[in-house]
């Protein structure tokens, strides 16, 4: 009988996405052969998404808080992946840093993804745009074209999936969690996430914490 280590376990369960006890059931079931053991867990019918392929459900993760230096922004973000293993990983915990810190230097995001924006949202914009001065005397197709342009790169602006790395500013934050995706060998979804600004509302000067977060970032 092959001895089934902690290690072997622990493979099984990223590979699976299945339980610790499950995974060890399947091993000892399949004298610890790594492609029987999915198989097994399979017939079980023991998260068989995740095994036939599929996208598994996230629904483990952590929420993160970041507070810039001074105490005037700060974030609280969930991200969820599909395993509470996953969940304690350093590779996780710091991309989930990394997203936080990215939504304390965007002050203009106030969505996940495009997708998430509402329709009221996307045709009171579009409304603004139709009406801008130097689109009067266009004919009506190039309009149309300009504006669709325009929203495209507004709604964009709005979503944090669309925003360059701050860290790197040749990938957008959907690329950077697309490598954790293919590192951890885990769904990973950007849930939710607020923002807070000292005196947020409040009529003041302003003052640009963007450019210091980026600061901040670039010297660490």
């Amino acid at each position: 009988m092959v001895e089934i280590t902690v290690q072997t376990v622990k493979q099984l369960r990223l590979k699976t996405g299945a339980g610790m006890m499950n995974c060890k059931k399947a091993l000892n079931e399949t004298n610890g052969d790594m492609a029987k053991a999915i198989a097994w867990l399979r017939q079980q019918g023991i998260n068989s998404t995740r095994c036939k392929g599929g996208n598994a459900i996230a629904a483990e993760g952590i929420i993160d808080s970041y507070i810039h230096t001074g105490g005037k922004v700060g974030v609280l973000v969930e991200v969820n992946c599909e395993t509470d293993f996953v969940s304690r990983s350093e590779v996780f915990q710091s991309l989930v840093r990394n997203i936080a810190m990215q939504i304390a230097a965007c002050p203009n995001v106030e969505y996940v993804k495009v997708a998430d924006i509402p329709a009221e949202i996307v045709e009171k914009e579009t409304q603004i745009e139709m009406g801008r001065d130097d689109l009067a005397n266009k004919p009506a197709n190039i309009k149309e074209k300009i504006v669709q342009g325009r929203i495209e790169k507004r709604l964009k602006e709005m979503s944090l999936m669309d925003q360059p790395y701050i860290r790197d500013q040749n990938i957008v934050v959907e690329e950077l969690v697309k490598q954790a995706i293919a590192q951890l060998r885990e769904n990973i979804q950007v849930r939710r996430f607020v923002r807070f600004e000292l005196s947020e509302g409040i009529e003041k000067p302003e003052t640009n914490f963007a450019q210091e977060v980026a600061a901040q970032i670039g010297g660490g």
